[in-house]
């Protein structure tokens, strides 16, 4: 990162104003390379110094990638006047100005959700001509059939006429089933078993891509991964190899009630 000035730094990577950083820095409360700074139009490099607001460091990346795991209860939005958000499970020192959720997943649905500041990813993962896969542990109120699973391998039309994509599905234990989309309309999952005659008692996204939400990563929880672990994102395993890792895992899932 080049040089930039330490107030708009400041600024850009937390929730505080430029107003805001100039009072904290008056205050003492800023340190670059561990002393105190107090000069707002200092110019700091970022990814070779390291600066801390209240103690806290500051985050130099160019971009900030946040996993989280959405429990009940919360949407997928920067801000609702009814419901609480997915940015309320971040904690202040990761809250940065931009920062948004890459996708939705719905109020009673649990599970992987992205929060980045990265626009120009977050099109990438959700552009329909990516094809960015998405995976979902789902909890049936019957069991899934053969016949249930080619059909969603045709694609399925939905009660409204909307046609979906190939889906490809396989069950795991009991009622639950793991199923991959390529595309994601508006309460597509739910829908897509509706039209089979049956029904979604508990939605979890479990992946996107090839990164698979860590497994000690409980509900509510949040983890800051890198650009490199978010790059895993973009590329496609095949359904069969994200299948095995979570029938592995699977039994885990469930004792620790991970949906």
């Amino acid at each position: 990162m080049a040089e930039i000035r330490l107030d708009k730094f400041l600024a850009n990577r937390s929730s505080y104003s430029r107003n805001d950083v100039k009072l904290i820095l008056k205050k003492g409360a800023v340190k670059v390379d561990g002393i105190t700074e107090y000069n707002s139009s200092r110019k700091i490099n970022p990814d070779l110094q390291e600066v801390s607001c209240y103690d806290k460091k500051i985050l130099s990346g160019s971009h900030v990638y946040i996993l989280i795991n959405k429990p009940v209860g919360y949407i997928c939005a920067t801000e609702d006047k009814i419901h609480k958000t997915v940015l309320e499970l971040v904690p202040d020192k990761l809250k940065i100005k931009g920062l948004f959720p890459a996708g939705r997943l719905d109020i009673d649905s649990t599970g992987l959700v992205l929060l980045t500041d990265d626009g120009e990813l977050a099109h990438k993962m959700l552009a329909p001509k990516s094809h960015v896969p998405k995976y979902y542990l789902v909890k049936l109120k019957n069991n899934l059939q053969e016949s249930d699973i080619k059909k969603l391998a045709e694609g399925v039309i939905l009660s409204d006429g909307t046609a979906c994509l190939s889906a490809q599905a396989q069950a795991l234990q009991d009622n639950y089933v793991l199923i991959c989309l390529h595309e994601g309309k508006y309460h597509q999952v739910k829908r897509m078993f509706a039209s089979l005659e049956n029904h979604v008692e508990l939605l979890h996204r479990i992946a996107i891509g090839g990164l698979i939400l860590p497994e000690n990563l409980a509900l509510g929880e949040h983890l800051e991964i890198l650009h490199k672990d978010v790059e895993i994102m973009l590329k496609s395993e095949r359904f069969q190899v994200i299948y095995e890792q979570i029938m592995k895992r699977f039994s885990s899932y469930w004792i620790n009630k991970r949906f």
